[in-house]
């Protein structure tokens, strides 16, 4: 499982379902977040280039340090 935290502080927006334009991969499960579908993308502000996005639930129901 992918732990943004660990580079400190992390940006956390929620991307709506209409703004969804792409699929993406979530680092907690390694599932696709379909086009369209409304997720969170988590940004470790020490280390933008290390943006990720996760589904509403892999992000609420991870274990942060």
């Amino acid at each position: 499982m992918d732990d943004p935290e660990r580079f400190g502080a992390v940006e956390v927006r929620f991307i709506q379902s209409y703004r969804a334009a792409k699929d993406y991969i979530c680092p907690n499960c390694n599932r696709t977040i379909p086009t369209g579908t409304g997720h969170y993308v988590v940004v470790p502000v020490e280390a933008p280039d290390l943006r990720r996005h996760w589904h509403r639930g892999c992000w609420t129901r991870r274990r942060p340090r």
